[in-house]
């Protein structure tokens, strides 16, 4: 499962990656507004926005990427534990139907 987490801390970004690789997940993370960021995203399973650190330009950044297949979750905190809340639902129930594709 690929994972993209923008805002956050930035003296944390090696955290929520090491999180997420616990999830076996793979992760890029934006804590700011760059430019060619929109270009950048990829295709993400999650893309996981912490709103209290992001500036509107971002979310809206964020947002017109974002794929049809994409789950959107927005987190006002940027703790681990609200990324580990989200990751224990979105990335479980990854697995679980992935399970389920395998076994049918």
């Amino acid at each position: 499962m690929s994972v993209v987490i923008v805002g956050g801390n930035e003296c944390m970004v090696h955290l929520y990656k090491q999180l997420c690789e616990k999830y076996k997940c793979r992760a890029k993370v934006f804590t700011k507004m760059r430019d060619g960021l929109k270009n950048q995203f990829g295709d993400p399973d999650l893309l996981v926005l912490f709103t209290n650190t992001m500036s509107h330009k971002m979310v809206r950044c964020a947002m017109s990427q974002r794929k049809s297949h994409t789950i959107v979750a927005r987190v006002h905190s940027g703790s681990m534990a609200a990324l580990k809340g989200i990751l224990e639902e979105h990335a479980t129930q990854a697995k679980l139907q992935s399970g389920e594709r395998k076994n049918a």
